[in-house]
Formats: structure tokens, C-alpha cells, sequence
């Protein structure tokens, strides 16, 4: 199947706008209970579309923006089919769930399964998460009192397969989550390692990715049966809530610069390349009066958890990140994503500013330029059809408290 075919076969495009609620979708009560004390109670446009096909037992492709919903959308439907199947019989110690999420990163993975253990406890289900980073022993044993549904990143899978402590051959449900994301980081021989293990074992697959095309458009030709395809699809590559800046910076007041945004804001990601340069950019933030906290993958995964609790609990106003958590991090109210260095191409720009304006909210997305860096801009922008102009600042402009009211124009641009 060609990328040609997979658009052709969209089933929908980005404007169901009918409010719909779960009930209406075919979502078991105990959920639909559960949701509504969370304050849940309509579907996102991408949990409209997909939830009743899912139901139905369809494979499904679902496409959609970052930040669109996409855990309930293939969570609720996978929770509701492996409630009412029957546990398979243990015939060893190895774990054998019924549902399996497979996805790229640790935080994600933690995400997910904070969103999912709930609603899977309202039906009676144990969910378990396993990743790298954390005590393979302690995840060992809480597989082996049991799980129905596990949510796993690829490699600690492989791992926990390998040692015989968990098998995937009797899936109901497989959940490939950012499967492009997986792509580019060099899981597809994993995913395809549990994929061939399903293979003689009726099953349902969901496939939630940002785009469609190269790795995963093999995937879904070769291991999807019949899939429908759904697409929640903006008219251009952006968010059209998030307000765009790019500021030329000089290279002694850059973090000047950054702090001085920090400060006007409760909540900042801000985007490092390197783990060097996200663990001095929180020293010298510091220095500013700004309490930053990094993320990357050379910290444990206590420390990180700590940070994005501190993060997401508004205890830390700022979280410097490498591109690590640039796909699947989900934090609400996040106001400001902060490109402190350029991202390598636009799609990894998208990837970032993500991280703020999700679910329909608004945010702010500022880009610091040293004048080296200009002509990588000037690139992402051209390919994502954005037109903004880059605007020279010192830290003491008054523009940076307010950055959501600021509407420079391209007679300002310092081209």
C-alpha cells in the first residue's frame, strides 16, 4: 500500500466538529463513569473518529497532530475489548497480556499508563508499563503478579521477552503509539519482532502516528488486515494556535534573553541538541533567577519523573529537554516552548512547539537566533509555509513579557 493509497483511503479530514460524547461512541459505562469524574465527558475530533471503528474490531490507522488525544482514542477501545475477553491459560511464569502498547519513549510511557491505569482499574484491569531506564527486577515482579494490558517501550520488551518473563503471542489488542517516531529512532526491527510473534493469533491492530509514509507505511501493508484510516489534518503543517516568533539574539545576552521569557510565563519548555548544553542552559538560568530543571536521557529515570512532576505540578516553572521529549511528552498548560537552539528540520520544530497550544488550547513558540543560525530558519519556516520575521532583541525589550500580544511585522525583520 502506497502513501497514495493510505490518503486515498482517509476516511475522515480534520473537520468533525460535532460534539459527540463517549456514551454516544459505544464506551462501556464503568469508562464513560470514570472519564466524567476526570472531567472528561465529549471526544477530541481524532477519539470521535477512530473509537467506534476500534470498537467494531477494525484495524485502524488513526493520523493526527501531537497533542490531539490520541491515548483515549486507541486506550478506551483496547481496555473495553480485552474486558471482555478471557485471560489465556498460564502454562509458565512469563506474563501473557491481552492488550500490549507499544510506543518509543519512557516518558511517554509513563504518561500513557497514568492516563490508562484508572480507567483499566474501572473495568477490573491491571495495567503495567515497562521501559528502560528503571529496575528490570521490580518491573519483573510486578509482571509476574500479573497483567492484562502492559504498555512497554521496544527495547525493554525485547529484553523482558529474551529473559522469558513476558509473552506477547496471545495479543488481542496491539497498540503501535508514535509509530513514526519509532521509525525514526530505529525500533522497526522491534516492532516487527512482536508483529511476527501475533502474526497466527487473531488480533486487532491500532496504529496512531503523525505521518503515514516510508517505515510506516511498509508496517501497515505487510501486518494491518483491512485497516480504516483516519485523519485529523490541519490546513497547513502548523499549529494555527500557537503564535510564532523568531528572535535574532546576540550570543552574551541569548540567555538573558531566555530567562527574561522564562519569567513572563508559568510554564516553559525550552529545547536544547545537546545534554551538555541542557545541563549548563539550567546553570546559568540559575544565575538569572530562573528554577529550570533538565531532562535528557544520560539522568536516571527517578530524576526525570521528578522533573516532569515538579513540571506538570507547577513547582518548577521551567524544563530544559534535549529532543528526547520532543514527541508523546504531554503536559497540560505548558505556555511557552522555547527553541533555545534550532531544531534539525521542521519536522522536529513541529515535534517541539507540540509540546504547547494542545487540545485546542493556545501558546507561544519563540525561536532564539544567533546570526549563524538565521539560514536554518529561514528553511523551516519556507517548509512549513510559515511567514514570520525574524526581529533582532536585547533582554531588555519590552516585547518579551508579553510575546502573545506581540505582532512584529516583516518591515521589522532584520533582513
Amino acid at each position: 500500500m502506497t502513501s497514495e493509497t493510505i490518503e486515498s483511503a482517509t476516511t475522515s479530514r480534520d473537520s468533525y466538529a460535532t460534539t459527540v460524547t463517549f456514551a454516544e461512541l459505544g464506551v462501556h459505562p464503568d469508562l464513560c463513569a470514570q472519564l466524567e469524574r476526570d472531567g472528561i465527558t465529549t471526544a477530541f475530533p481524532i477519539q470521535a473518529m477512530t473509537i467506534h471503528d476500534a470498537l467494531a474490531g477494525r484495524d485502524v490507522c488513526g493520523k493526527a497532530k501531537t497533542g490531539s488525544g490520541k491515548t483515549l482514542g486507541f486506550g478506551l477501545p483496547m481496555l473495553q475489548r480485552v474486558a471482555a475477553s478471557e485471560a489465556p491459560e498460564a502454562t509458565d511464569r512469563a506474563a501473557r497480556p491481552r492488550g500490549l502498547v507499544l510506543l518509543p519513549t519512557r516518558e511517554l510511557a509513563v504518561q500513557v499508563h497514568e492516563v490508562l491505569e484508572p480507567l483499566g482499574a474501572a473495568l477490573g484491569l491491571r495495567v503495567s508499563a515497562v521501559y528502560g531506564g528503571a529496575d528490570i527486577e521490580r518491573q519483573v515482579k510486578s509482571l509476574r503478579k500479573g497483567s492484562d494490558i502492559i504498555i512497554a517501550t521496544p527495547g525493554r520488551l525485547i529484553d523482558l521477552g529474551d529473559r522469558g518473563e513476558l509473552n506477547v503471542e496471545g495479543l488481542d489488542v496491539l497498540v503501535l503509539d508514535e509509530a513514526d517516531r519509532m521509525a525514526d529512532m530505529g525500533f522497526m526491527p522491534q516492532v516487527e519482532w512482536v508483529l511476527r510473534r501475533i502474526a497466527q493469533h487473531p488480533h486487532q491492530t491500532l496504529l496512531f502516528s503523525a505521518t503515514l509514509d516510508g517505515a510506516v507505511d511498509r508496517l501497515v501493508s505487510r501486518y494491518l488486515t483491512d485497516p480504516v484510516f483516519h485523519e485529523v489534518a490541519s490546513d497547513t503543517q502548523t499549529v494555527s494556535q500557537m503564535v510564532h516568533h523568531f528572535l535574532n539574539v546576540h550570543q552574551m545576552d541569548r540567555v538573558k534573553v531566555a530567562a527574561a521569557i522564562c519569567n513572563s510565563y508559568d510554564k516553559t519548555i525550552v529545547f536544547c541538541r545537546t545534554k551538555r548544553g541542557a545541563d549548563r542552559l539550567v546553570e546559568q538560568l540559575a544565575k538569572e533567577g530562573v528554577s529550570a530543571a533538565a531532562i535528557h536521557g544520560d539522568l536516571r529515570q527517578s530524576q526525570r519523573e521528578k522533573a516532569l512532576a515538579d513540571f506538570s505540578a507547577e513547582k518548577l516553572p521551567v524544563l530544559v529537554a534535549t529532543d528526547v521529549a520532543a514527541r508523546g511528552l504531554h503536559i497540560d498548560g505548558v505556555d511557552c516552548v522555547m527553541h533555545f537552539d534550532p531544531p534539525e528540520d521542521q519536522k522536529a520544530y513541529l515535534h517541539r512547539s507540540g509540546r504547547t497550544a494542545r487540545a485546542g488550547s493556545t501558546g507561544v513558540v519563540v525561536s532564539l537566533l544567533l546570526w549563524n543560525q538565521i539560514v536554518e530558519a529561514e528553511v523551516i519556516m519556507r517548509r512549513l509555509a510559515l511567514k514570520r520575521p525574524i526581529v533582532e532583541v536585547f533582554s531588555n525589550n519590552p516585547h518579551l513579557k508579553d510575546l502573545a500580544a506581540w505582532e512584529p511585522t516583516m518591515e521589522d525583520s532584520v533582513l
